[in-house]
């Protein structure tokens, strides 16, 4: 009986073959969003204070000193990308990214615990340093963790629930509604898990730190809306995918 069975040859035989990279931008925003919460984790360990000298109230809120940590100038970029990512690509093309986000936090923190927990050579001087600099403390991983996944997630669930609604309109209602409520949980969130790791013990610096960081990231967002707009312009113009 004849083997009538199809039988697969190898493509372009004698010469290297390789898989076709998709030229969406998609993959290159994702790497810098991950990029850009790694990097935040780790730079959220060191507590900062402005105008620590000063002792001002606003009724029972304290105005200064401003509390808060070493990411505030970085992580509002996070939202910023996860912005053009719900509203070019929706929210589960968003959603993937932030699960590899979230995976890739993780990876860092267990790899952050290997490379401490690993006997030093002889000629090696700063273990200490290294544990103070990347040392995993199982709060503040948490609270990256937590407020990260929780913000973000609502931050594209928002955006994409009133671009149902408003269609191609009003794209800075979109940006600022979405990152007041991504940003408000987010904030919630890391704050009150992280607080003590950083130093924050009493209730006014706790209060203090949370307005601070949610006004902070909330107003740094709307102070880039033009260059978020004209990412978002380039990008629907240059998906062919993108249907308006």
């Amino acid at each position: 009986m004849t083997d009538t069975r199809e039988t697969k040859e190898e493509p372009h035989s004698g010469q290297a073959v390789f898989a076709r990279v998709n030229g969406s931008y998609y993959a290159a925003i994702v790497a810098l969003f991950t990029a850009t919460l790694l990097i935040s984790n780790v730079t959220a360990s060191k507590g900062v204070s402005f105008f620590s000298g000063s002792d001002v109230f606003l009724g029972p809120f304290q105005i200064l000193p401003i509390n808060t940590d070493g990411a505030f100038f970085l992580f509002p970029l996070a939202y910023i990308l996860g912005d053009v990512l719900s509203e070019v690509y929706g929210f589960k093309a968003t959603r993937r990214a932030i699960y590899l986000g979230f995976a890739s936090l993780i990876l860092t923190s267990v790899c952050f615990w290997i490379a401490i927990q690993l006997p030093s050579a002889s000629f090696y001087e700063n273990q200490q340093s290294l544990e103070t600099v990347v040392g995993v403390v199982p709060r503040l991983v948490l609270a990256g963790l937590a407020g990260y996944l929780v913000g973000q997630m609502l931050n594209s669930l928002v955006l994409v629930a009133i671009k149902e609604r408003t269609k191609e309109k009003h794209l800075w209602a979109r940006l600022i509604g979405s990152t007041i409520v991504g940003e408000f949980g987010d904030t919630l969130i890391f704050c009150s898990i992280a607080a003590g790791v950083i130093g924050i013990s009493t209730w006014t610096d706790f209060i203090n730190y949370v307005i601070v960081g949610f006004l902070w990231k909330t107003l740094a967002e709307v102070l880039v809306m033009p260059i978020t707009y004209r990412v978002i312009a380039y990008l629907k113009k240059r998906e062919p995918t993108y249907a308006v």
